[in-house]
């Protein structure tokens, strides 16, 4: 009765509350934490490089379903690069599509039956507490800066590959006049600041309003009530991947064109 209880509380009554708090801790390497985000993270990456893996030694000159499918998924976002991009798309492409591809593989996986129900009791304060394995890796917000950050970074280092340092430089100082030239250039500066927090907030708060509902629709009625809300979060996931993706790409295209053109 007292397990019951708990597996209930775990599902229902306490599932906004933990999707608001910090990742949980799993366990402790050293000094490391591994939280549940982290370790849903590397999980699905194991997934994702071992499917990959896996799919290219079994290519063949006539495809089968499978395979057709994720070659038209591919070439769509190829042909969007390129359609951008231009010249620039073989250098870029690689990184699109390990932003989509995660970033999707990370929603779509949140929504699995069972997703935060495997996991184990820990004391935490005194209090025995469920803990669960996998929790979606986009409900925690350093996940969602990391991927701004490396999109970002990224970004900024095809800038500077693509024009070179002189031309990279002047689009935040100018080397001609001062003033209101190095106004805007201050502000273009801060603006690049501001890009991290809009990937990443903008994903974060997506995904974890999203969640919440879920857990809501289903805290009232677990059986057909969430249906109409799955569908949603199906739509929500597809699109944030995509929002994601299109937002990086439209960075890199204008940063690595000198600021003249």
């Amino acid at each position: 009765m007292g397990l019951a209880n708990k597996e209930n509380s775990s599902m229902t009554g306490g599932s906004a509350e933990h999707l608001l708090s910090a990742p949980e801790v799993i366990w402790q390497m050293g000094f490391f934490p591994v939280t549940n985000t982290m370790f849903t993270s590397f999980f699905l990456t194991i997934i994702i490089s071992g499917s990959v893996i896996f799919a290219s030694k079994k290519i063949s000159l006539v495809p089968g379903r499978f395979q057709a499918f994720f070659e038209i998924f591919f070439d769509y976002i190829y042909y969007l690069t390129k359609s951008m991009a231009h010249a620039k798309a073989p250098v870029f492409f690689p990184w699109i599509m390990t932003f989509v591809l995660f970033i999707l593989m990370a929603n779509l996986s949140g929504l699995l039956p069972g997703n935060s129900s495997i996991g184990i009791y820990k004391s935490v304060a005194g209090k025995e507490v469920f803990i669960p394995f996998f929790r979606s890796v986009n409900s925690d917000l350093n996940a969602t800066l990391a991927l701004a950050i490396v999109s970002v970074s990224i970004t900024h280092y095809f800038a500077i590959y693509f024009i070179g340092i002189r031309a990279y430089l002047s689009r935040w100082i100018s080397f001609k006049m001062f003033g209101v030239s190095l106004f805007v250039g201050l502000l273009e500066l801060v603006s690049e600041f501001t890009k991290i927090i809009s990937l990443s907030f903008r994903l974060y708060g997506n995904i974890l309003a999203g969640k919440i509902l879920l857990k809501t629709a289903k805290s009232f009625f677990p059986f057909i009530l969430p249906l109409p809300f799955y569908f949603m979060e199906l739509m929500v996931s597809v699109v944030q991947a995509a929002v994601f993706m299109m937002l990086t790409l439209v960075f890199m295209v204008i940063l690595s064109k000198k600021h003249d053109d």
